[in-house]
């Protein structure tokens, strides 16, 4: 049993699909079936049921699956402490963050770790959910914060924050933070909302369908800056996370206040392809991601959001 069989099944068991394994770990077909073949011979057992055009684990690849997933983590915990010290990370890690949080997060995120590891390069990439999902789906991003996403096998989620929403609106309204809004109530403001496919227009169609809430949306932007603007003009409401108005409040430029009936949330999470290995550097990327989260929240950076355990 080799290290590439143990991965190569763990690709086709993420895809279904030799087809898209094989393009995913950018080898021939032949070559990856092969490694399936040869993992099978070893096991004395099939580990897929070939179905139409797709593949299915077997009983005994069930069982396997998460003892290759363990074997492998070992394997790279191995390698991460042989290999740990700052000189010898290096490379390029490509970072998907949400326009709502990238002015919070970037800034520090690159200072802490240029002053860690100095050969190591970070590109930040700054696009709604559904770009982001599709950006890490090409390999173009090694790493994306994410919410509202497209459940995908090919892609593994780890819940980072929730993260409260709010209405907003130009400081005559009065909204107050310590005085929540029925979102029913609000049925005949006017709105400017966010365009699909932003991943909040998406959270709030679904809690409006749910609740069966029509608000009087009078303009679409995928711009929050405009949406701010807008509100700022007093043309409408809007309905954004706290991170992106709270300065806003400070400088009486807006005013907010929490949404209740029904309350409405986004849970952010962490999110990386499964078929393709993390270097350490994208290892360490992530453990000082997570780390300037959990601080931002800690410190009050971060309003109306608290950290998922």
């Amino acid at each position: 049993m080799e290290i590439k069989q143990l991965r190569t099944f763990l690709a086709v068991a993420a895809y279904g699909s030799v087809t898209r394994a094989a393009e995913k770990l950018h080898i021939v077909q032949p070559a990856l079936s092969r490694q399936i073949q040869m993992l099978e011979e070893d096991l004395g057992t099939p580990l897929f049921q070939r179905v139409g055009h797709g593949m299915q684990l077997t009983e005994a690849g069930h069982l396997l699956m998460p003892r290759a997933k363990k074997a492998l983590e070992e394997l790279e915990q191995a390698k991460h402490e042989i290999t740990s010290s700052p000189e010898t990370i290096s490379g390029t890690v490509v970072v998907g963050l949400l326009p709502s949080v990238s002015d919070l997060l970037a800034g520090r995120l690159i200072h802490s770790l240029k002053s860690q590891y100095p050969n190591l390069s970070i590109q930040i990439l700054v696009g709604y959910v559904g770009y982001l999902q599709d950006w890490l789906a090409k390999d173009e991003l090694d790493v994306a914060l994410l919410y509202a996403y497209k459940p995908s096998p090919s892609i593994e989620i780890t819940p980072l924050l929730n993260e409260k929403l709010y209405v907003v609106g130009p400081p005559e309204a009065k909204l107050k933070l310590d005085q929540p809004v029925s979102l029913r109530d609000l049925k005949k403001q006017s709105f400017i909302m966010p365009t699909q496919p932003h991943g909040l227009r998406t959270l709030l169609d679904h809690a409006c369908g749910v609740s069966g809430i029509q608000l009087n949306i009078i303009a679409e932007t995928n711009s929050m800056n405009t949406q701010k603007s807008l509100v700022q003009s007093n043309i409408g409401y809007t309905i954004l996370p706290g991170v992106v108005i709270f300065e806003d409040i400070k400088n009486k430029k807006l005013s907010a206040a929490p949404i209740i009936d029904p309350e409405i949330n986004r849970q952010i999470s962490l999110a990386l392809s499964v078929t393709r290995k993390p270097s350490l550097a994208v290892r360490k990327v992530v453990d000082e991601l997570k780390r300037i989260i959990h601080q931002s929240i800690t410190e009050n950076n971060w309003p109306g959001a608290s950290f998922i355990e």
